[in-house]
């Protein structure tokens, strides 16, 4: 079966081609009757435009590009929502790619999205290859770094200190009178190391021990994960006073399985989450978390992008902190 033209369009509307392709481009240009019986003939051929076409004959692709290290963690879901809500309401197309946590595939990702000709690429974390720098920089277009702040950014960079929300989190637990504190990781990405770094500061200010019950595996963040990880500190046979979790979902695992063995929480162990989900201030005990302003992020990033396109000079390099809040609950009552 033939691919449907943009000539077959035209003669069912009774129209020129020229006539079709700017009703398509520029529906406010022409009559509401034109607009209707090109629209009609759309629809009743199924046909869909060529992209690639439209993009050879002009400098613009309405394509902005988008890299996420996972697309199976709910963290990303606010952001990506607020990154969609701004910039397809803008007429322009999210292509949306999954790095894995590697910055190999970023790089891959990198040359992919410039190879279509993406007007500007919004891209999680800041630590990137050498050559994946390189070809950001070279491209010449708008590119956001989010989630991290960057002591050199390529463009802009919108996020928060990671390793000072993971000392706020640890010296709250500290504040609470807990001494033997553990940190619980999934995939030790760059924040996480962050983060854990900022629980090796506020322990060591603390003059107090990082205990060896350091559970990380390279797995997908979840619930199922927390079960598990905080299942191994068990196995140590050294229950800690209180746990450090990198996120809501190893944080709400690590409750169940203290559920399971009889582990009462805050009585017995405190627990601490980060990224303050949904379910954190519903779940029972409720969650002490850190806030992450994840939707604030990608709505700010899509706006900057937005505003940079519309702009004929380049703008310098610019850095948002848009900070964190801690948010105690029941989990780390004493």
């Amino acid at each position: 079966m033939r691919r449907i033209t943009l000539d077959d369009v035209a003669n069912l509307a009774g129209v020129s081609p020229i006539t079709v392709s700017r009703v398509l481009r520029k529906p406010d240009v022409v009559s509401p009757a034109l607009r209707l019986r090109v629209d009609a003939a759309v629809k009743e051929l199924g046909y869909v435009p060529n992209l690639a076409a439209s993009r050879l004959a002009s400098s613009r692709t309405h394509a902005i590009g988008v890299i996420v290290p996972t697309l199976y963690n709910v963290i990303f879901a606010e952001y990506l929502f607020a990154l969609h809500d701004v910039l397809v309401a803008a007429g322009f197309q999210v292509i949306v790619v999954n790095s894995r946590y590697s910055e190999i595939e970023e790089e891959n990702a990198i040359k992919a999205l410039l190879g279509q000709r993406v007007e500007a690429i919004i891209i999680t974390g800041t630590h990137h290859t050498p050559l994946s720098r390189q070809l950001l920089t070279q491209a010449h277009l708008p590119v956001v770094e989010t989630f991290e702040l960057s002591p050199d950014p390529i463009d802009l960079n919108i996020g928060m200190s990671q390793e000072q929300a993971g000392q706020t989190a640890t010296r709250h637990l500290i504040e609470r009178g807990f001494r033997r504190i553990a940190f619980l990781t999934g995939n030790l990405d760059h924040r996480a190391q962050s983060r854990f770094e900022g629980y090796r500061v506020a322990m060591q200010q603390a003059d107090l021990p990082n205990l060896p019950i350091v559970a990380e595996r390279p797995r997908h963040s979840s619930v199922a994960l927390g079960s598990d990880l905080f299942a191994i500190t068990c196995a140590h046979g050294d229950v800690p006073e209180a746990i450090f979790c990198t996120d809501d979902n190893l944080a709400l695992g690590a409750m169940q399985e203290c559920r399971k063995r009889g582990i009462r929480v805050p009585d017995d162990i405190a627990i601490m989450g980060f990224h303050d989900l949904e379910f954190a201030a519903c779940a029972a005990p409720s969650l002490s978390s850190v806030v992450t302003r994840r939707f604030e992020t990608g709505k700010l990033a899509a706006e900057k992008v937005l505003a940079a396109l519309a702009s004929s000079a380049r703008s310098k390099s610019e850095q948002i902190d848009l900070g964190y809040a801690l948010i105690p609950r029941e989990s780390t009552a004493v």
